[in-house]
């Protein structure tokens, strides 16, 4: 008989009441339904708080749901430092990640699962779940703030929010997620960039689906400018890797300004204007970087 699949679920929090709904949406997993001979769950979870004042309180989280949890401290306010953590906590050959703000549905894990034969690294659907109210129509008709993947994207695209790694390629490659990122954001980007490069074979599963509540805060043009302004630093860091920084920015000029201008002439529809607006900001945050002015983190400490 072969020996259970085994899989550790990893979920880097701070400070988010949150982690109560993601961990319970865990014990929900249709996989396990036909008992441990079938398939094994371990839960990873990773504060990146200053102090573990929450220890206490996400084991017996852990222990009331009867999941197989453990705690790890990795302190300093960097999601990097937290990520590799949980690469550094992992026995298992495959890891999943899930933040600590998401609802995985019931067959989240086994679709991930599903699509991991030939392949290092499998991708589902973060779905944003907006409010019922408050929120402005075209960011709800657009869905801004949903992370999925198409055809369009460079075929090294991914991010931590929804993925299943395989853990032995990672560790054979030496893949880590880069410390100086930590607080930009990013590091995810990178980290699945390198696994590409290494031979990486990436798949997407559009039915491994988590569902993220997403707060009002973030339905603003300002929030998500910030977010495109972002990745067009990321985007310049491979630029630069790849010897194309010059090149690249310069067309990161052009772009920004033709964005800009179908932007303005958009403006009595807000849905094309706040696109066009968004791919600007992208290759603005392109341009910002190549001259040297210092990155906007996205997650630097908090108050």
């Amino acid at each position: 008989m072969p020996a259970p699949l085994e899989v550790t679920v990893a979920i880097c929090t701070l400070r988010r009441p949150q982690i109560g709904d993601a961990l319970r949406s865990l014990v929900r997993q249709t996989m396990f339904e036909q008992g441990p001979e079938r398939a094994r769950m371990r839960v990873c979870v990773i504060d990146n708080d200053q102090d573990d004042r929450r220890r206490a309180e996400i084991m017996a989280m852990g222990a009331d749901l009867a999941l197989d949890l453990d705690y790890v401290h990795a302190p300093r306010f960097n999601i990097s430092l937290a990520r590799n953590a949980a690469l550094d906590a992992c026995t298992t050959r495959w890891l999943a990640f899930m933040d600590d703000d998401e609802i995985a549905l019931p067959d989240w894990l086994a679709n991930l699962v599903a699509g991991r034969d030939g392949h290092q690294a499998v991708f589902g659907v973060a779905r944003a779940i907006y409010p019922d109210s408050g929120v402005p129509r075209w960011i709800a008709g657009e869905d801004f703030h949903s992370n999925t993947i198409d055809q369009q994207d460079p075929p090294w695209k991914g991010y931590t929010c929804n993925v299943l790694i395989d853990m032995d390629f990672a560790r054979a490659h030496g893949l880590r997620f880069k410390e100086e990122m930590g607080q930009i954001g990013g590091e995810d980007t990178l980290f699945f960039r390198d696994m590409y490069k290494a031979g990486g074979k990436l798949a997407y599963a559009p039915g491994a689906i988590v569902e993220e509540p997403t707060p009002l805060s973030r339905m603003t043009l300002g929030w998500l400018i910030k977010r495109r302004f972002r990745s067009g630093q990321v985007h310049f860091i491979v630029l630069r890797q790849e010897g194309n920084s010059v090149k690249g920015s310069a067309l990161a000029v052009a772009k920004a300004g033709l964005f800009l201008l179908l932007a303005t002439l958009n403006l009595p529809r807000p849905p094309k204007a706040a696109r066009h607006a968004l791919r600007a900001a992208l290759h603005m945050g392109v341009f910002a970087s190549a001259l040297g002015f210092a990155p906007y983190r996205e997650y630097s400490a908090p108050a």
